[in-house]
């Protein structure tokens, strides 16, 4: 029987029929994804039947909530699949192909989706033709147990395009072996290679300021393919993949009469001769790739890493001994060599594969075709990817703008954020000082972004130690903390001492200066949830040395800790106990406690109601708090009409930890009941 809180669905059953149609209309199928989009526009197609069904029959009645729910949930899926169609439409075909098992997996999630829809659609009460009822019912179960379809054409063009792009050298690829993936997904003509390579330079710009910065480099990658491929079109490769004779001669003809000379031919070259300032001190070369270590002085790179990775940990030049391995990019006088060799018409190679040894060459070049890249690199391809991305943001920080600097520091904030090799690596760059710098900034975004950077660097431990060693970085971020111009830079400050006094010795330093506490306590007090935990958590973790506690009790703690406990919006419960129960430790800490009105009943409640761990903690403050000259607290407890059951029931079905202990106060609270009575006794 249909009621009266059904609904009219007019509007919504209009705008599915035409939104179903515009998908179920749309005409160029990409190459990329053909499959899973054909079938996508199929399913619609039923579905757009069934709309219309119901539309001619809803005049008659109205439709049960549930089928309006449903409807609204279909029309949402299809607004989604129009988009991701429209996106594979519109974007790089090499991209897509390159990210197969990703897009794949998004339409996968909108069949999902559409499946989770139906669930909802009450066939049985909606007057629908049996065609259109048993379809609804097939695409149902279909989609119910459908399993992710990736199209094996597509992977394995992609593998090969991928190991092409491991196996190049020197910029040369093997083209023969794409140009069938490359007919594949309609690049035929220089015209559409042209437009293919601008399709993947805007994606890379959409990557480069939303943190894909070694995706960039990968489909620099591909652009360097499409590139090369594009000028064999040009030159018209013959079936073996070299120029037809005549071309060949015309350029062969080209390239000797060019002018431009190699970095190699210097050597065998009077003139011109490059300053000493531009000579390596090392292997008295170009520096092609100059850095500078940490006594101050630059180096070419390779000269300089392999003095290190030799075993020395001195400066070549001035025999200081270096503090740290990091290699900072010298942008400064890269960009005047570079402006030397183009005045000189010297070719800068763009890596220094022409200077090494024939063995380390052969080496390098096998180790490539390890595997592929991210989902186009292997691991190797990825971390160089890294690397250079974090010298280059590094660069940034050293010397740009206001602006630039505050990007920078974005970009490595989210580059800190993904790995521990890139933590390695970013730290290898030489970030961690210039990010210390720019937490005295007056921007914002800029002091943010730099604290966030420098918390996540120091999830790696050897970061930790190249972060306190940092002049003034630990009470750059304590200032951060107390004064930070936004409420996350605080937090995240306050996060970043939590990580850094992770290691024991630094519990004993960082509790050590006078505003560090303080500090914290403020964030508990002022903070908003996360803030507050992030600075429980770092109290907790100087509170474990007890030379800190007296601090963290003379701060204040106990009555902010027992206002936690009392607020439930606050969220930290559990935390909050952990952080009481170690300032039991401390004199003045367990007398603030006891004479707390309040405590003990929150403490019983949380018996009845908190967590397994905020359980052992209360059942923690409690034993401690009767026991040794505690027996007015235990009176108390003794006087709480909930505290015994709450003992008992945690004794029998608590922790291992927290029965032993709950066991122990039971004990304790009948020796103070049974000497209360003898007392009582005695005066009678």
């Amino acid at each position: 029987m249909i009621t009266s809180a059904f609904l009219p669905t007019g509007p919504l059953l209009e705008s599915l029929i035409n939104l179903s149609n515009e998908v179920t209309t749309m005409e160029n199928i990409p190459p990329v994804q053909s499959k899973n989009i054909s079938t996508m526009i199929r399913r619609i197609k039923l579905l757009s039947s069934l709309f219309e069904d119901i539309q001619d029959n809803s005049s008659r009645s109205p439709l049960p909530p549930s089928s309006i729910l449903c409807l609204t949930e279909l029309y949402s899926v299809i607004r989604k699949v129009k988009l991701l169609i429209q996106e594979c439409r519109e974007s790089s075909s090499m991209w897509q192909l390159i990210r197969t098992e990703f897009v794949s997996n998004q339409f996968h999630v909108l069949v999902k989706d559409m499946g989770r829809a139906l669930d909802i659609l009450p066939l049985s009460l909606l007057r629908l033709s049996p065609d259109t009822r048993e379809q609804v019912e097939l695409l149902h179960r279909q989609v119910k147990r459908l399993d992710l379809f990736v199209d094996p054409k597509e992977i394995e063009r992609k593998e090969m395009v991928c190991s092409v792009i491991a196996k190049k050298n020197d910029r040369v690829f093997d083209f023969v072996r794409v140009k069938d993936v490359f007919v594949s997904i309609g690049l035929k003509t220089a015209v559409d290679f042209e437009g293919e390579i601008s399709r993947l330079e805007g994606e890379a710009r959409n990557q480069a300021g939303t943190g894909g910065l070694i995706v960039v480099s990968n489909i620099r990658n591909l652009v360097s393919l499409l590139t090369y491929s594009k000028s064999m079109v040009e030159l018209d490769v013959d079936s073996r993949g070299f120029p037809k004779e005549e071309t060949c001669s015309t350029s062969q003809q080209q390239r000797s009469s060019t002018s431009s000379r190699t970095l190699q031919d210097l050597s065998s070259c009077s003139s011109p001769q490059f300053p000493d300032e531009f000579r390596c001190p090392i292997s008295l070369d170009l520096m092609i790739d100059p850095v500078i270590v940490a006594s101050g002085h630059t180096y070419d790179r390779n000269s300089i890493a392999r003095w290190i990775n030799s075993g020395h940990h001195t400066c070549p030049k001035s025999g200081q001994r270096l503090i740290h391995m990091a290699l900072i990019p010298n942008y400064a006088l890269k960009s005047l060599v570079h402006q030397w060799c183009q005045d000189n018409n010297v070719s800068l190679l763009d890596d220094h594969s022409s200077s090494e040894q024939p063995e380390t060459k052969t080496k390098t070049s096998s180790s490539s075709t390890a595997g592929a890249v991210d989902h186009i690199s292997v691991t190797k391809s990825a971390a160089e990817a890294a690397k250079m991305t974090a010298e280059f943001l590094v660069g940034k920080l050293a010397m740009g703008s206001t602006e630039i600097q505050n990007q920078a520091a974005y970009e490595l904030r989210l580059l800190a954020k993904t790995g521990m090799d890139n933590r390695r690596v970013i730290a290898e760059a030489g970030a961690i000082p210039f990010l210390t710098s720019l937490l005295r900034s007056s921007d914002a975004r800029i002091q943010e972004n730099a604290v966030t950077a420098l918390l996540n660097l120091s999830i790696y431990d050897n970061n930790k130690v190249l972060i306190t060693a940092s002049g003034g970085a630990v009470d750059s971020i304590i200032t951060v903390l107390e004064t930070g111009k936004t409420m996350e830079a605080r937090e995240n400050a306050a996060a970043a001492i939590f990580s850094l006094s992770m290691i024991d010795g630094y519990k004993v330093s960082i509790g050590g200066r006078p505003r560090a506490i303080p500090a914290l306590l403020g964030l508990l007090k002022e903070g908003t949830t996360a803030g507050k935990r992030d600075a429980a958590s770092a109290l907790f973790n100087l509170a474990v040395y007890n030379a800190n506690k007296a601090g963290v009790v003379g701060g204040g703690a106990v009555p902010l800790l027992i206002e936690a406990l009392m607020d439930d919006k606050a969220g930290i419960t559990d935390d909050a106990l952990a952080v009481l129960a170690l300032l039991l430790g401390c004199g003045e800490g367990l007398e603030q406690m006891r004479k707390s009105r309040i405590l003990v009943p929150l403490l019983v409640d949380l018996l009845r109601f908190g967590s397994a761990k905020g359980k052992e903690n209360a059942i923690t403050l409690l034993l401690g708090l009767c026991k040794d000259g505690g027996e007015e607290v235990a009176r108390r407890l003794l006087m709480n009409p909930r505290s015994i059951p709450c003992l008992q029931s945690l004794s029998s079905d608590g922790s291992l930890k927290a029965r032993r202990k709950a066991d122990a106060l039971l004990r304790l609270l009948n020796r103070c009941c049974s000497h209360s009575q003898h007392s009582v006794n005695m005066g009678n």
